[in-house]
């Protein structure tokens, strides 16, 4: 079977202006020693043209701590591959608006996940106002932005009051996902889990009358009544399971390629492009197997029994992997 590539999510460097209680990847506000060039990520971009890729969204660490930041934009939106930055805004600058315009970007995603106080508190004191200045400054550019926000127990609960707050910003869009116990969450024992029922509640509740487009990602679902419409598209199109190597794939900041960029274990890298190139390790025919080679034999708990499991095949593998090292099946599913 061929499987055509679409999507990436490619972590540019592991350098931040933090050190977020619950960062994915573990940044400790250091880059790698060993990340790639300006060069790598220029031939990197033009792998990935040439492997079909069509939309790339470019994350950190923060990707504004790379001096060369717009020139690995340029190299994939003069390709033609759709590109979008999601940064946490703390060091967006009036400099960065004409470069962003000059590159081409797609649009620019900012992180904020909840009202001052419980963002400042997982993050930094300051970050909220700087991430909300961040917003503001793009909209008025015209450089459509969207807000991320990540879900614990904590924050969770407080989704009406943050819907206030977002509602007032001028963006295109709202994405809600599931924080997942990896990397500094991990180690900080963040309390990760929430309703995911009550969730999706709430974007239904929003979703038609909101001032922009609301979504779930795809760690947060599965399969209730309105599952067509909580992703964002509005189409009637469902979850259809994980993507990770089948559609998509992530890069890290040192070449190391998985499915997904959340699926930061080890474990799961299936090559780096200072040993083979991207193709080799898009075509392998043994590659990114927990996907590409699934059945629904494989599925344990609840979803084993589940009608709707052969369409979400379990749902998100990186969330699964790091709640309970269980990859086919899903620990809060709404359903």
């Amino acid at each position: 079977m061929r499987f055509n590539l679409r999507h990436c999510v490619w972590e540019i460097t592991l350098g931040c202006c933090f050190s977020c209680k619950y960062c994915g990847s573990s940044a400790d506000g250091k880059k790698r020693e060993n990340e790639l060039t300006t060069g790598e990520c220029i031939d990197v971009a033009g792998q990935l043209k040439n492997l079909g890729c069509r939309r790339v969204s470019l994350i950190g660490g923060e990707v504004f701590m790379r001096s060369d930041w717009s020139a690995i934009v340029e190299a994939l939106t003069s390709r033609g591959i759709k590109t979008c930055i999601i940064t946490n805004g703390f060091l967006f600058k009036d400099e960065h608006i004409e470069r962003l315009k000059e590159v081409n970007i797609e649009s620019v995603a900012v992180s904020l996940d909840g009202p001052r106080e419980v963002h400042d508190k997982y993050r930094q004191a300051g970050s909220y106002d700087r991430a909300v200045r961040a917003i503001n400054m793009l909209s008025a550019a015209g450089i459509p932005v969207s807000v991320i926000s990540t879900l614990n127990s904590e924050n969770a609960a407080q989704l009406e009051d943050f819907y206030r707050i977002v509602s007032e910003f001028d963006i295109f869009a709202w994405q809600i996902q599931a924080c997942s116990p990896m990397g500094n969450a991990a180690k900080a024992g963040i309390d990760y889990a929430f309703d995911f029922g009550e969730v999706i509640r709430f974007v239904e509740r929003h979703m038609y009358s909101a001032p922009f487009a609301m979504g779930i990602a795809h760690n947060i679902g599965y399969y209730t009544d309105a599952e067509p419409y909580l992703r964002g598209n509005f189409n009637g199109a469902p979850f259809r399971g994980c993507t990770a190597g089948l559609d998509g794939i992530g890069i890290d900041s040192i070449g190391n390629v998985r499915g997904c960029e959340s699926m930061y274990d080890d474990g799961f890298i299936e090559g780096n492009l200072r040993e083979k190139s991207l193709a080799e390790i898009w075509n392998n025919p043994d590659g990114f197997a927990y996907n590409r080679k699934f059945t629904p034999d494989l599925l344990t708990g609840k979803c084993k029994a589940c009608d709707k499991a052969r369409y979400c095949a379990a749902g998100c593998r990186s969330y699964n992997h790091f709640v309970h090292g269980k990859l086919y099946e899903s620990p809060f599913c709404a359903r």
